[in-house]
């Protein structure tokens, strides 16, 4: 294999990894805004058709992943 496509596949294994630390921690501050919050995000959002709260959490997870990506970076 030529050397240019043998760094790029070398390339590719960092941004895999990062991905996966990104996953885990992502999903790790859900479950922490999840047991934090005095009630059930979930019960709010699908029983009681809480858009406001859908609204907020929307919200959340998105500043995170940007944290998490300029972090990452």
């Amino acid at each position: 294999m030529p050397q240019e496509i043998v760094n790029e596949f070398w390339q590719i294994i960092p941004t895999v990894i990062y991905f996966f630390i990104g996953f885990i921690l992502f999903g790790v501050s859900i479950k922490i805004a999840d047991k934090i919050l005095p009630f059930s995000i979930r019960k709010e959002i699908e029983e009681d058709q809480n858009t406001a709260l859908g609204i907020i959490i929307g919200s959340g997870i998105i500043a995170t992943a940007i944290i998490l990506a300029a972090v990452l970076k």
